[in-house]
């Protein structure tokens, strides 16, 4: 198992729990993804069950493709980057939208090995859309491309755990949770 922000070892399967917790509350969750590649889809689908929960995602590598399919405002893109977190809050939203999903999760960031229009290697944004809004998340990384990476799911993981925590301390029957 991969480490976190603080390069350390999660205690269990942050995608597990987060599938499972979905699973229980007859939810959905859709992915977009820019830095991750696909290593938050696959770490997702790796858990048994998953089926129930996940709607799919999207993989938005370059630019362009974060406004035509997730439907980031193409002047947002134009004035910030994709390393942004009003980006990050955008792309959770589109995907949740564009895939018809209770929660969005995405990541965008510089994974390395050079910084990105003047952003540093390890600056990471992951978001969550979900019922009740979007929050965004700034990480500031170290260590390599791989470590970058896998952080970055990690902690964009704990972050929806910890949304859905909250959705379900307001609303524990989940009524009008969409």
């Amino acid at each position: 198992m991969d480490t976190d922000a603080r390069h350390q070892r999660p205690a269990g399967s942050p995608a597990a729990a987060v599938v499972h917790r979905l699973h229980e509350c007859g939810e959905t969750l859709a992915t977009v993804e820019s830095l991750t590649g696909g290593l938050l889809a696959a770490a997702i689908v790796e858990i048994a069950g998953v089926s129930s929960i996940y709607r799919g995602g999207l993989v938005v590598y370059a630019t362009e493709l974060k406004a035509t399919l997730a439907g980031v405002p193409e002047d947002l893109l134009a004035a910030r980057g994709p390393v942004d977190p009003d980006v990050a809050a955008a792309l959770a939203e589109g995907g949740r939208r564009r895939c018809d999903a209770v929660w969005g999760l995405a990541t965008t960031g510089v994974a390395g090995p050079e910084p990105q229009d003047g952003k540093p290697v390890g600056l990471v944004y992951v978001a969550v859309a979900g019922p009740a809004g979007t929050e965004v998340r700034r990480l500031d990384l170290d260590g390599g491309r791989d470590h970058i990476r896998s952080a970055a799911v990690i902690e964009a993981l704990r972050l929806l755990a910890e949304r859905i925590q909250v959705a379900t301390d307001v609303d524990p029957a989940g009524v009008g949770r969409r």
